[in-house]
């Protein structure tokens, strides 16, 4: 589909820019079948649209994410988190905004961006531990994890894919235990060092903490102003009483 796109927009001849959207991490040799085919469609596409920009946006974070709404769901509904590989992997999420805003200035600049591929994380490096403890404060609940080698958890996502070709209707997707996502997982997912990025493009992204995790209060059991996190209790001790 890719491929197609780039080829009639080369066609059409009116068309001067054309933005794919990538991952951060695509790679033809990536554990990661959706990573592999994220590269490929890469490939096609410079090869009929040469002068297109590549955007590579690590995991996104926002409103609607598919990272940090699927944790809270599940350590609402199973009163823990399962961490793979101990939740050692290192990666760069970044605010879905931010990824706009590039998107937006890409087009808006005079050319410059034309045939080039920026690589797009957020400002902190995280395991995928810290950003669980993030979650897990803002929805304020006691973080409590199951840690899982990722051999085991590869054996336990393995027989949904053994079965996805072999019976004649689809399968659900698992929100956590997804073998691509698990293999993903593997590899820390990071920023190339000499990779063009958003200082590029005239842009700082922003950190998570705070406005870009604040659709989490949304799972609080008690409502938005429900709890206090340990640091909310710290603040709140320097403050001296009123009577």
């Amino acid at each position: 589909m890719a491929e197609q796109l780039a080829m009639i927009s080369k066609e059409h001849g009116g068309i001067v820019r054309f933005i794919q959207v990538s991952a951060l991490g695509a790679s033809a040799s990536s554990p990661s079948r959706l990573l592999r085919a994220k590269a490929a469609g890469e490939e096609s596409v410079l090869k009929e649209f040469p002068e297109a920009t590549i955007m590579r946006p690590a995991t996104l974070i926002g409103t609607e994410d598919r990272i940090l709404n699927r944790w809270a769901m599940y350590a609402k509904n199973w009163g823990f988190l399962p961490l793979f590989g101990g939740g050692s992997t290192k990666f760069q999420p970044v605010y879905v905004v931010d990824v706009a805003a590039a998107i937006v200035n890409s087009l808006k600049d005079d050319g410059t961006s034309m045939g080039k591929t920026y690589e797009l994380g957020g400002p902190d490096i995280y395991t995928v531990h810290d950003l669980a403890e993030m979650m897990f404060e803002t929805i304020r609940e006691y973080p409590r994890y199951v840690n899982i080698p990722f051999p085991i958890a590869k054996a336990m996502a393995s027989p949904r894919e053994m079965l996805l070709n072999k019976v004649p209707f689809p399968l659900p997707t698992p929100s956590i235990f997804n073998l691509d996502h698990i293999k993903a997982l593997t590899v820390d997912n990071l920023v190339s060092e000499n990779a063009l990025s958003f200082a590029d493009l005239e842009i700082k992204p922003h950190k998570l903490k705070g406005y870009p995790t604040e659709f989490l209060v949304c799972y609080r059991k008690g409502g938005p102003s429900f709890g206090s996190t340990v640091s909310e209790k710290m603040g709140s001790a320097d403050v001296a009483p009123r009577f």
